[in-house]
């Protein structure tokens, strides 16, 4: 008896769904539209959050030793820095290979290589560099560092330079920016979904209303809540479902073609040089493809099956 009286409900939600064909093209084009947005939400808040990241990979502080620091005492202050619960990582640079660096940075410069073979001596100071992990904890470090003062064993100062002061400037503002950006992205995440979730109700609500004659006539013979309120549940799904999967072709095409065309707006001849550049929307659609597909067709089936739950519950009562 429950089985069959699942099967009329689902066989009866179908016919509804083709019958009501234009109000279905609306429903399934609202739905659409919202997941499309839905779709550019997530992709915008990957990429914000990969350009973020970026920022916060480039934003670093460099501790300049003295000559004559010994490599012994840098390391051991290498290791104290390490404990602070503000740092992400340091990196020790040696005198070495700093002027290493140098050289192959300014090889091509015959100037300023004749210049450091008569200097002799190596002139360039070891360094730390250090990252921590948010930019607003930069400060903390070189609070630590200045209150720290280390010295070597004759009591001489090891640390000739901070840059922090000359980076504080940028670190502090990207130190309230990059809150704001990721607080911006919630709200608007959340405005977004209101603006969808009340499109689609409104929408869904109008197809359940055209057919509150027909349901009238059912509650009168007897027919039980669930077998009025099923079918339209199931051509609610059937919006979703339908719903998800042109958005999922859309944002799809989105992916593999935008940076095509943004190297060709940019004047890049694509097919010589698109295989040296990062396509990143569509390598991000493919590494995450399963959970778009969960987010997007769920997505899709909620809004479309549960508004079509409550938007009926208005008309059983007759």
């Amino acid at each position: 008896m429950i089985f069959t009286t699942f099967k009329r409900v689902v066989r009866t939600g179908f016919v509804d769904f083709w019958r009501n064909g234009f109000l279905s093209f609306a429903a399934i084009t609202v739905i659409t539209l919202s997941l499309i947005a839905l779709g550019g939400l997530i992709f915008a808040g990957a990429i914000g959050r990969s350009l973020i990241d970026q920022v916060k990979s480039q934003v670093d502080i460099n501790v300049y030793f003295t000559i004559g620091a010994q490599e012994s005492d840098i390391l051991a202050l290498q290791k104290e820095v390490d404990a602070l619960p503000e740092v992400a990582s340091t990196t020790y640079i040696s005198s070495d290979q700093a002027l290493a660096a140098f050289k192959t940075r300014w090889q091509d410069n015959q100037l300023i290589m004749q210049g450091l073979q008569e200097l002799g001596d190596n002139p360039l100071p070891a360094a730390l560099n250090i990252k921590a992990k948010d930019p607003s904890e930069y400060g903390a470090i070189a609070d630590f560092l200045t209150s720290k003062d280390p010295t070597d064993q004759n009591g001489a100062p090891i640390i000739d330079k901070v840059n922090y002061a000359e980076n504080q400037l940028i670190i502090d503002r990207l130190g309230r920016i990059i809150p704001t950006v990721e607080q911006g992205g919630l709200a608007l995440a959340i405005l977004l979904a209101i603006a969808a979730v009340t499109v689609v109700w409104n929408t869904i609500r109008l197809i359940t209303y055209t057919a509150k004659d027909e349901i009238a006539v059912m509650k009168l013979v007897g027919a039980s809540n669930v077998y009025v309120r099923g079918p339209m549940v199931v051509s609610g799904i059937m919006y979703g479902i339908a719903s998800g999967a042109i958005a999922l072709v859309v944002i799809a095409a989105a992916a593999y073609w935008s940076d095509t065309l943004i190297l060709r707006l940019a004047g890049v001849d694509v097919a010589a040089n698109f295989a040296f550049a990062v396509n990143i929307f569509s390598l991000y659609f493919n590494k995450n493809f399963a959970q778009l597909l969960v987010i997007i067709m769920g997505s899709g089936i909620v809004l479309g099956g549960l508004s079509s739950y409550i938007a009926a519950r208005r008309y059983l009562r007759v």
